[in-house]
């Protein structure tokens, strides 16, 4: 994309070479997230056009560094969000690199330590350093796979913070890209899975994913029957909420966890926390281990991404669609139709 706001063009895309200790990629799909729109589209303040944006992306190994041994040529394999951190501070030595105290380096609109910007998934190839790089298991389809690397790990790390298993009860707001895939994992987990939706329009979908209820927000005498009901409560919506009624649907000790960033400050009564101990988190992807681990999981539990693939020519309409809700449940580009 040349500039905030614009289409879409083709253009030649020059990478770095590979180092002792880097992978070469070439990319088969790349996925549409949501971030990929706001940066696109609104610059987010962060402005560093041309931009090639993706950080969902799965392909196969072309070459590799005379230093990697976790890797050979041929090697199905995906990269998340981020491209390199310090590997020192105590965030990256704990597996927790997107929290990397010197900054992490963005997979793409990020500015790398030797202050080169970076260029994300929409592209035919990629070099990476080993350690960002994960495995895509056998079972998973490379297609199906490439939003797991930002969505699916948006979802799982969280679940697995809040020890998420048998006998918990969890609520997922909003059944879309993150919201589906937060289902299925709650579900693989052992909870009983709740979906709460502004609508009604996507119930057989929460079921057939895993979702025992499904409950309409605005339907006020539901709403209110699933009072102290929730373990957890997952906000996947970008979306202000009225925080002092979700609290409400939290047992004792329960937390209200975000996982979407909401358009404005939020507000609410300290009292909705004290008197049963609640709690309100956030939550951003994950590292690179805990990335594998969820792929692993996935695989293990056949949960899959739900996806429509579109070719290069139509991401700038693929984008309308995903601003319109209009994708069931998520946008991925087959990076062979850059060859058409």
């Amino acid at each position: 994309m040349p500039s905030v706001g614009g289409k879409f063009q083709f253009t030649t895309l020059e990478r770095r070479e590979v180092g002792e200790h880097d992978v070469q990629i070439d990319i088969k799909f790349a996925g549409i997230c949501h971030t990929d729109i706001h940066q696109a589209k609104e610059g987010l303040g962060r402005d560093a056009f041309p931009m090639v944006p993706g950080h969902e992306i799965a392909g196969t190994v072309s070459a590799i560094g005379s230093g990697v041994t976790r890797f050979a040529i041929g090697d199905r394999v995906g990269v998340g969000c981020f491209v390199d951190s310090c590997n020192n501070c105590d965030a990256c030595r704990e597996g927790e690199e997107q929290f990397c105290e010197k900054g992490p380096v963005s997979t793409y609109n990020g500015i790398d330590y030797e202050g080169n910007l970076t260029y994300g998934g929409y592209s035919e190839m990629i070099v990476v350093s080993d350690r960002f790089v994960v495995r895509v298991p056998d079972a998973l389809s490379l297609e199906s796979a490439a939003p797991l690397l930002c969505a699916g790990i948006t979802l799982y790390s969280p679940l697995r913070r809040l020890e998420v298993g048998p006998n918990s009860k969890v609520a997922i707001i909003g059944l879309g890209g993150l919201g589906h895939l937060g289902v299925q994992l709650a579900h693989a987990m052992g909870a009983e899975v709740t979906v709460l939706s502004q609508s009604a329009t996507k119930r057989d979908d929460a079921i057939a994913l895993g979702a025992k209820n499904y409950l309409s927000t605005r339907d006020e005498q539901s709403f209110s029957t699933m009072k102290n009901a929730f373990d957890a409560i997952i906000s996947t919506a970008p979306m202000n909420l009225a925080v002092d009624a979700y609290l409400a649907l939290l047992r004792r000790h329960g937390t209200l966890l975000y996982v979407g960033a909401p358009p404005r400050p939020e507000t609410f009564s300290v009292n909705s926390l004290l008197w049963r101990g609640r709690a309100i988190a956030g939550s951003m992807v994950g590292g690179v281990a805990e990335t594998q681990e969820m792929l692993d999981f996935c695989a293990d539990h056949g949960i899959v991404a739900m996806t429509e693939t579109v070719g290069a020519e139509d991401v700038d309409s693929a984008y309308d669609r995903v601003v319109a809700n209009d994708v069931r449940f998520r946008f991925v580009i087959d990076i062979a139709t850059l060859h058409a």
